[in-house]
């Protein structure tokens, strides 16, 4: 799958391919149990930095999670790194993929970034990679990632039940949403509405 890195650029946020040297900065990014509320991917406790350098070796394999490309997400105005995202489940016969395993600082929660990274991430797979259908699964916990998805939107398809295990042994459903092509002309100006408003 060809993806352009110069096209995911926004006003607000850029992305770039997770490579090795990004590890360190991340790993201290990402050693905040608020970001891990619900899925529990990270345990911040005495085996986090192998917990970590599990997680990150995983997001490095292109070939994980039935094909998979990692991002970083940057904030343009002074370039620090405030989260992580990917494409996954990459379908490139039946023109599918998902957006998820993503995470950001805190700090920025609830602004513009998020918003904005979606919308270039959809645009990027609907009018360069020409894919039919994107995806989001979220914990059915997550309820504030679940308001996220809906607010860009998405569809709620239903949920799945008993589908994860968390690493600290609990189980978790899946609810699951997508956008389609035939919807993202709309979806994309409700979306670039939604992003205009959060700047002001």
């Amino acid at each position: 799958m060809n993806i352009d890195i110069d096209l995911l650029k926004g006003e607000h946020v850029y992305l770039e391919f997770l490579l090795p040297e990004h590890i360190e900065e991340l790993r201290a990014l990402a050693k905040d149990d608020r970001i891990w509320e619900f899925t529990k991917t990270l345990l911040v406790n005495d085996h986090y930095n192998q917990r970590f350098d599990d997680y990150i070796m995983l997001a490095l394999d292109r070939n994980a999670l039935e094909k998979q490309v990692a991002f970083i997400i940057r904030k343009k105005i002074d370039n620090t790194v405030i989260g992580m995202t990917r494409y996954y489940g990459i379908d490139e016969k039946n023109r599918r993929l998902n957006i998820g395993y993503t995470w950001y600082i805190p700090s920025v929660w609830g602004k513009v970034y998020n918003k904005e990274c979606k919308l270039i991430l959809l645009t990027h797979a609907f009018e360069q990679l020409d894919f039919n259908r994107v995806g989001f699964e979220v914990a059915h916990q997550n309820i504030r990632s679940q308001k996220a998805v809906t607010k860009i939107g998405a569809i709620k398809e239903g949920e799945l039940r008993k589908y994860a295990l968390r690493p600290d042994g609990v189980f978790r459903n899946t609810v699951v949403f997508s956008i389609i092509n035939d919807e993202w002309p709309e979806k994309k100006k409700h979306l670039q509405q939604i992003i205009t408003g959060s700047e002001k």
